[in-house]
């Protein structure tokens, strides 16, 4: 068998543990110089393929690659940039496989969510048509725990204990300004239709005088009038209230609270904000002070905080997606298997990509309560394993010692430019 060269991409946001994939991914593959050749990673994800932009991982010491473990960001670059379907843009998916061709590729692992599982799809089966078959594995990663069959994603471990730690935190500094100060404490989380995120903070406490006292999920219908009587509610019993909201709120019609009216690069509409909308509706109504937080990239960064199982989950999944390929199979994601919650154990499985491709997975009705404001027993027993351990990254001068990578340019072989 003659030995093929390896691509691989990451896409999208990234998380905290997506370069714990690539570790697996890369130091699996120099496990496999029998039948794997140098592997490559596209520079700012697959635009690094269609513009023949590589970088040469061979440069990168195992030291460097180990680090990558506890490294957060995307160390190769990410991109968003969705390919439209074969039938709208085939040209896109035939430069794919002329700058394989070039290089010798046969292998194509692509770290990233459901749009991106698509992409690895398709790019399996137009190679296929065009007479140069490519091995195409899908590495999940997404920190809204929206791709489907998989027990969880990883990235959401991670993002879900920062976001339960943060509402705890958070919530012990109103408490002790409630008296004479701020009685309104309002933060914004991550996920537009998913409330995985945003059911995590729901870990931070217990019962319901302890914060968050109220969640606002995406699955639910925003209703004005019954949020504001709680909140008066809380304040009334408890001295201050603690809000976790979705980026993803809406009303009843389905309209985004915090719709600026703008699509980004994937065409979804562009969220500009629901905190400041969610504070500005309480102190019109009930004249509390307020103060409201956006962790915006802070919650998908925050490696310092990361869970140990998402870290692991991260890696077992990019060594898995390399041994599903040497093995043969194509055209499969790795995934989380659940076997028990208490304690919690878990297996690799898969899955054919054709199952998870543009699939999206939301928090399930009765994860949250009648009410619509809280999350129940059963989502609590779902999401305590996900953020258990800690996995910190070795610090140097009290700060993290992350690692860059070299990012050696593969020389180019192609004298046709592509120009997204």
């Amino acid at each position: 068998m003659t030995k093929k060269n390896v691509f691989y991409a990451q896409s999208g946001g990234v998380t905290a543990v997506i370069n714990a994939s690539a570790c697996g991914v890369i130091e699996t593959a120099r496990k496999h110089k029998n039948k794997l050749g140098r592997v490559y990673a596209g520079r700012n994800g697959i635009l690094g393929a269609l513009t023949e932009d590589m970088i040469d991982t061979t440069a990168e010491s195992a030291r460097t690659i180990a680090a990558l473990r506890h490294t957060p960001g995307g160390a190769f670059g990410s991109a968003r940039y969705k390919l439209k379907g074969l039938d709208k843009n085939r040209a896109e998916y035939e430069r794919l496989i002329e700058v394989f061709k070039a290089h010798d590729i046969g292998y194509f692992f692509y770290n990233g969510g459901g749009d991106s599982m698509d992409t690895a799809h398709k790019v399996s089966q137009i190679g296929e048509q065009l007479g140069y078959p490519v091995i195409c594995v899908g590495v999940p990663k997404t920190v809204d725990n929206d791709l489907p069959v998989t027990d969880t994603c990883p990235g959401f471990g991670s993002v879900a204990k920062y976001v339960a730690v943060s509402t705890r935190e958070a919530a012990l500094d109103v408490a002790s300004m409630a008296k004479t100060s701020t009685k309104f404490f309002v933060m914004e989380v991550m996920g537009r239709h998913a409330g995985w995120i945003v059911a995590a903070a729901g870990l931070a406490g217990k019962g319901p005088d302890e914060a968050p006292h109220i969640i606002l999920f995406p699955e639910i219908a925003f209703d004005k009038e019954k949020f504001l009587a709680r909140v008066k509610d809380v304040v009334s019993r408890v001295g201050y209230c603690v809000v976790v909201v979705s980026e993803g709120a809406h009303d009843a019609d389905g309209k985004f609270l915090a719709d600026m009216g703008t699509k980004d690069a994937f065409g979804h509409t562009q969220l500009g904000g629901v905190a400041p909308v969610i504070a500005g509706m309480v102190r019109e109504a009930h004249g509390y002070k307020y103060h409201w937080a956006l962790p915006d990239y802070l919650q998908r960064a925050s490696r310092h905080v990361a869970s140990k199982v998402d870290v692991q989950q991260a890696y077992a999944v990019g060594k898995a997606a390399v041994e599903f390929a040497v093995k043969g199979m194509d055209a499969v994601m790795p995934t989380i298997v659940r076997k028990k919650s208490k304690p919690y154990k878990w297996v690799v499985g898969h899955v054919p990509l054709s199952e998870v491709a543009n699939v999206e997975k939301k928090v399930p009705r009765d994860f949250i309560t009648e009410d619509g404001f809280g999350i129940t027993q059963k989502c609590r027993d779902y999401l305590q394993p996900l953020i258990e351990g800690e996995d910190y990254p070795p610090y140097k001068n009290g700060l993290p010692d992350y690692v860059k990578i070299k990012g050696v340019a593969v020389k180019k072989k192609l004298n046709t430019p592509f120009n997204p």
